[in-house]
C-alpha cells in the first residue's frame, strides 16, 4: 500500500568547536503556557470551541516549532483524544467510533493512504473530530492518489505563524523560561531585531545560547547572543553577521 513519504529535514550541525550537550528539559505544554497571537488566534480559537465544531475535520498548518504539537495536546486535554499512530490508522478506521483523534505530522509520517481514506470517511460519516498537524498545505503532500487530498480539503484549515515582534519575544521569554534562564529583555530585543523570524530559528538559537553561556560559565550576555547569531548565519550561508559587541554587557 502507499504510504505519505518522509521528508529529511533534520538540521545540519550549526556549531563548530565542541559545546556542552543538551542536559535536557521539558517544555511547558500547558493550556496556560501557549503563547496566543495574531497568527495563531483563530486556531487556538478553534480548539477552544470544542465540542461545537459546524465540522468534524480541522487541519493545523505551520512549520516546525510553531505550537502546533502544544496546540495539539491542548486539544487532546480539553477533548480526550487519542494521538494515532501509523499502524492504528486502518484500525481505528475499522473500529469506527466517536472518540476524538489527533494525527500529527499527517503530511510526512508515513501514514498508510487507504488507511486515513478510511478514517477520515469514517469521521465525516459519524462525526468524529479529527485534527491533523502538517507542515506542508495539502496540495504539497506526496500522495500516490488524490482520494486523501480530496478528504482533507474537507477539514477545516488554520495556518500558525508568529505574527510580530511582541509575539516573537514572548516565545523567547518561554523558552528560556522552561529552561529556568533569565535574560535581560534588551537582549531579547537584540535577537529578535537580528535574527531570521521564524520560530524554528528561535528554538535553536535559544538552544544555542544556553550552550554557549554553559561554556563560558556565565549567564547570557548579549556578546553571546551575537556569537550565536554569527553562528547561525554562518550555518544558513548567510555570511558573517556584523554586530557592536560591547564589553560592559558581559559584566
Amino acid at each position: 500500500m502507499a504510504t505519505l513519504g518522509r521528508f529529511d529535514t533534520a538540521p545540519e550541525n550549526e556549531v563548530s568547536g565542541q559545546l556542552p550537550l543538551e542536559l535536557g528539559h521539558v517544555p511547558a505544554h500547558g493550556e496556560g503556557d501557549f503563547l496566543v497571537g495574531e497568527g495563531n488566534e483563530l486556531a487556538y480559537g478553534r480548539v477552544q470551541a470544542f465540542p461545537h465544531w459546524g465540522d468534524p475535520l480541522t487541519l493545523v498548518l505551520g512549520p516546525a516549532k510553531s505550537g502546533k504539537s502544544h496546540l495539539a495536546r491542548i486539544f487532546a486535554d480539553r477533548s480526550g483524544a487519542h494521538f494515532a499512530e501509523a499502524h492504528e490508522i486502518e484500525r481505528l478506521a475499522r473500529d469506527g467510533g466517536r472518540q476524538p483523534l489527533v494525527i500529527e505530522d499527517v503530511d510526512r509520517s508515513g501514514y498508510d493512504e487507504a488507511g486515513l481514506f478510511h478514517l477520515l470517511n469514517q469521521a465525516m460519516r459519524d462525526n468524529r473530530a479529527i485534527l491533523m498537524t502538517a507542515r506542508e498545505d495539502v496540495a504539497q503532500w506526496p500522495l500516490a492518489t488524490d482520494d486523501v487530498r480530496s478528504r482533507v480539503r474537507r477539514a477545516t484549515a488554520f495556518s500558525m505563524a508568529m505574527s510580530d515582534d511582541i509575539q516573537l519575544s514572548q516565545m523567547f521569554v518561554k523558552l528560556f523560561g522552561d529552561r529556568q534562564i533569565a535574560v535581560d529583555p534588551k537582549i531579547i530585543a537584540y535577537l529578535v531585531a537580528r535574527m531570521e523570524r521564524s520560530t524554528e530559528e528561535a528554538v535553536i538559537l535559544a538552544d544555542l545560547m544556553d550552550r554557549l553561556a554553559l561554556a563560558k560559565g556565565s549567564a547570557i550576555t548579549r556578546s553571546i547572543a551575537a556569537d550565536a547569531l554569527d553562528r547561525r548565519r554562518a550555518a544558513l550561508g548567510a555570511g558573517q553577521h556584523e554586530h557592536d559587541r560591547d564589553e560592559q554587557d558581559d559584566e
